[in-house]
């Protein structure tokens, strides 16, 4: 693609920030890569990088002082407290636990300031559309109008959000995912790579869809649905039930609202 293909993101500030992400793991890198390519972006207009890529941040001792993708692992994810002035994105999670995003923001209890939102310059985000903070859109991933993605949402590249879609907090949308109009994916579900999900379909909290399946009807929370059209296959793994049973036990609503009303995406 010639030329960014989103409008400019609302910046908190003129200056450089030091960036740390959390994880050191595949998407953790992929995002590393999509902050070098924001930071690349930003020289190219001739304007201040809004980022210094300062590190990774991850619990496994094995990798700390290692560098990935040349990108140090600085320490164990309690660091960030010690790292008052850095932003902060949380990259963790995977389809065998894709609720260690949730646990890993509720444990280190930083406030919403805190996290940087990380678009792709080949990403399309309309104006109408909303993101939310601490999610990360990577690259050639659109979204049309009217979207509202809450907040540490991964959604990789190549996914098509579309019109009036919402995306509740801590979801996963894989690679080559579709969306059709007005569809919801409530709180922590995950989507897998070149699923696709018919128009006005909800996918329930915590749900998992399996990669390349075709979601005609709606989804209830904490199930695992794969083929084409998607069955229920079993209920989903125990983290992501844990999350579910957990939000029950507060009386919360297992599903998301809208993204915050914070105008583009903000970093």
């Amino acid at each position: 693609m010639s030329g960014p293909a989103r409008p400019d993101p609302v910046r908190s500030g003129s200056g450089t920030s030091d960036l740390v992400i959390v994880g050191a793991g595949g998407f953790a890198r992929e995002t590393a890569q999509a902050v070098r390519d924001v930071i690349a972006d930003d020289v190219a207009r001739g304007r201040a990088p809004r980022w210094r890529l300062a590190g990774h941040l991850d619990d496994n001792p094995a990798l700390h002082g290692r560098d990935v993708d040349g990108v140090t692992v600085l320490g164990g994810c309690e660091l960030v407290h010690e790292l008052p002035g850095a932003l902060v994105v949380i990259c963790v999670g995977s389809p065998r636990d894709y609720a260690a995003r949730a646990r890993l923001v509720r444990r280190l209890g930083l406030p919403a300031d805190r996290y940087a939102t990380v678009v792709h310059p080949t990403a399309a985000v309309s104006g109408s559309s909303v993101v939310g903070p601490g999610s990360v859109l990577l690259a050639h991933s659109v979204l049309t109008a009217a979207v509202l993605v809450g907040s540490h949402v991964a959604v990789m590249p190549h996914a098509v959000l579309t019109h009036d879609d919402v995306v509740g907090d801590f979801v996963t949308i894989a690679s080559g995912v579709r969306l059709g109009g007005g569809t919801r994916l409530e709180r922590g579900a995950y989507v897998g790579s070149g699923a696709l999900v018919r128009e006005y379909t909800t996918v329930g909290a915590w749900s998992l869809i399996g990669m390349g399946s075709t979601v005609l009807g709606d989804v209830p929370p904490g199930e695992v649905w794969i083929g084409s059209p998607a069955r229920r296959l079993r209920e989903a793994v125990v983290p992501a039930l844990d999350e579910l049973r957990a939000e029950g036990a507060e009386g919360k609503d297992a599903g998301s609202g809208p993204a915050p009303r914070m105008g583009s995406p903000v970093t």
